[in-house]
């Protein structure tokens, strides 16, 4: 049985929600992200059952919890390898679960308006505007019961166009809906921008303008002869948060990879590969950002970690294996 912490999501952690609120050890939001609260309920309810008190739902404090309930069958397990990438580096940007890091939104704090969805897309560069024409032209009916009255002044603003005037218009209609110091952006707004990104519609318009980052990432899989899940997430990481590997760099990783043992099992060979790609690539970022990288993409050669204080298991959160992956569509 899968083990459920700080930073799991899921139907699961809905469950473990709904009965530690049901023993009033537990008041926030029933919602399947495993956050601090539902931490701290977890930890009361493991010293009264005379648990270890870790804040971990393992076998034991779930028996203990739910009884034989089942958890419930993992959302990840039906959706494809780009969809699944696609959430775990997305819930890295957000620290958010799935569906929250589908919604993630920021205001204009870096002068591009606003920043919305997994991988942060944003009006600044023109990168958000088409996910949400998308939305708008093949689900209009999902996004008009979504933003209500304000629909119009959405349409509106995506149908400006892609000029220069019309980016500049859609930036003030942007500034004009979040604070201008904090950049916090104004309910109602805010809770559209989650209540969209919560919808299947939206983070499969997500998935597909992300796919050509999941293209590349399998590119580079080929290129370093890794055949896993694992490096497809560990790639398509890269692609999307520090844009690729550099000659320099590459001609490093290679030269490491052609010194390891040939005695290597093939998962022991993949699992050494990626600790190479991982390294290497952190250590070729901006140096203020060297640990945060190498954590990150560390987490993901191992197959988990820790990271911004949150524990990954990427087997058991996101069915992400060091198992072959499949072939590219």
């Amino acid at each position: 049985m899968a083990t459920f912490q700080l930073g799991s999501s899921g139907e699961p952690v809905r469950q473990i929600q709904e009965a530690l609120q049901s023993k009033k050890l537990y008041q926030g939001p029933v919602d399947g992200a495993y956050g601090g609260a539902t931490q701290a309920a977890v930890r009361i309810f493991q010293k009264g059952a005379s648990l270890e008190a870790d804040g971990i739902v393992g076998p034991a404090s779930w028996q203990a919890l739910l009884g034989d309930a089942s958890p419930a069958a993992a959302p990840m397990a039906s959706q494809g390898l780009d969809y699944r990438c696609l959430a775990l580096t997305g819930t890295f940007e957000t620290g958010k679960g799935v569906p929250e890091c589908f919604s993630g939104i920021t205001g204009d704090f870096d002068g591009q308006g606003i920043s919305y969805g997994v991988l942060q897309w944003n009006f600044g560069t023109g990168s958000l505007q088409p996910l949400l024409r998308d939305m708008v032209e093949t689900h209009e009916a999902i996004a008009r019961n979504i933003f209500g009255p304000h629909f119009d002044a959405l349409a509106a603003a995506l149908a400006l166009g892609d000029g220069a005037q019309a980016r500049a218009d859609l930036l003030d209609f942007a500034r004009s809906i979040q604070h201008p110091v904090k950049y916090q952006v104004f309910e109602p707004w805010r809770g559209y921008a989650r209540a969209l990104g919560r919808t299947q519609e939206f983070q499969q318009i997500q998935v597909r303008h992300a796919h050509h980052a999941y293209e590349r990432a399998l590119r580079l899989c080929d290129e370093y002869g890794l055949w896993s899940e694992r490096a497809a997430a560990l790639m398509f990481d890269i692609v999307t948060q520090n844009g690729s590997i550099r000659p320099v760099t590459r001609a490093q990783i290679l030269a490491d990879v052609n010194a390891l043992p040939a005695s290597l099992g093939a998962e022991e060979r993949e699992v050494q590969v990626l600790r190479l790609v991982a390294n290497h690539r952190a250590q070729a970022s901006n140096i203020r950002w060297v640990d945060d990288v190498r954590r990150r993409k560390l987490c993901i050669a191992n197959g988990g970690g820790v990271v911004h204080g949150i524990h990954y298991d990427l087997v058991a959160q996101f069915q992400i294996g060091l198992v072959r992956r499949e072939a590219a569509a």
